[in-house]
């Protein structure tokens, strides 16, 4: 495996190798401890949305909600949410952080506690900080809390993701036995290669296929470097968010499914999840639609045993959400 072109410069063919190597072992020891996403009550497997929101909303806190968003202009709330999930068949979903303030994790952990709907939270923390280990401390006090992640899509630098800061702060992240939630523009996807391959330990997620730009129909360098991701066996990927990234009004199922097989053909079945990144997903798309197009996809090709681990059995096991 080699390295895309952006980074190969800055981290050489035998240490890469050396990296991956590592890696592959470290994924060993990950899958030794597998936990297979079993309810607690019946035994049987079950349907998780892998990624959703929730928010108060005010135009000073979500002020990336613009006049063209007005539809996330309101609350959106477990009690909104849980007819959706129930019609849908899911018994749960994992709640991701919309704001990087301490203050909305623990609101987030809050919620979950009250509502068992919510069986994991990707919070944030301020991994570029100081007291980022007695943020962790204090918030792993709640096991809803399943991981961590930072807006790096809307971070000025590019590189963002290799700061000494950041860098330190996932060192730290380490010993808590948190999933890394990613989120960028494929743009960022080299970065993401050489972040993964400093922490063969860490379980990463990729969150919304790194956001092709399906509107314009783009491939590459997407999916080039999807694929180097992928070649890391600790970096699990989200099926979501695609039907913000094509034309809100105009889109088909059909238009997404290209980029499905890329991301399918890259991570294999066992390393993707479903989730419908609900509510901002209404923008393009009503709840059901958006689980409809994976269902359709999923259902012309793999067994029941595949359908089952990737609506659900995936992100119980890579999150640990029902240890």
């Amino acid at each position: 495996m080699t390295c895309p072109p952006y980074y190969g410069r800055t981290l050489a063919e035998e240490r890469l190798g050396a990296v991956l190597e590592a890696s592959r072992r470290a994924a060993a020891g990950i899958e030794s401890t597998r936990l297979i996403g079993k309810n607690r009550h019946t035994g049987g497997s079950m349907k998780i949305d892998a990624h959703q929101h929730f928010w108060r909303y005010s135009p000073e806190e979500y002020g990336w909600i613009s006049e063209q968003m007005a539809v996330l202009k309101r609350d959106f709330l477990p009690e909104d949410l849980e007819p959706l999930l129930a019609q849908a068949g899911f018994q749960g979903s994992v709640a991701v952080q919309a704001r990087q303030i301490l203050e909305e994790t623990r609101w987030l952990l809050e919620l979950a506690n009250k509502h068992p709907s919510i069986m994991g939270v990707v919070g944030w923390v301020d991994l570029c900080g100081r007291d980022v280990e007695q943020q962790l401390g204090t918030l792993t006090h709640n096991p809803k809390l399943v991981g961590v992640r930072h807006v790096v899509q809307d971070e000025p630098e590019d590189r963002f993701m290799l700061r000494e800061d950041f860098l330190r702060g996932m060192e730290v992240l380490g010993p808590f036995d948190l999933v890394y939630d990613i989120l960028i523009f494929p743009k960022h996807l080299p970065v993401a290669c050489e972040l993964v391959s400093r922490f063969p330990r860490q379980r990463f997620v990729m969150d919304h296929i790194a956001k092709p730009v399906i509107r314009e129909g783009l491939m590459e360098p997407w999916r080039t470097q999807i694929r180097e991701l992928a070649g890391f066996p600790n970096v699990t990927c989200k099926v979501s968010g695609m039907v913000t990234e094509a034309v809100w009004d105009r889109w088909r199922p059909e238009d997404l499914w290209s980029y499905l097989d890329v991301v399918v053909e890259a991570f294999g079945i066992e390393r993707l999840m479903a989730g419908s990144d609900w509510p901002v997903c209404t923008l393009a798309g009503s709840y059901e639609q958006v689980f409809d197009v994976v269902r359709q996809y999923s259902s012309r090709q793999f067994s029941a045993v595949e359908q089952t681990a990737l609506f659900g059995d995936n992100a119980a096991r890579f999150y640990r959400l029902a240890e």
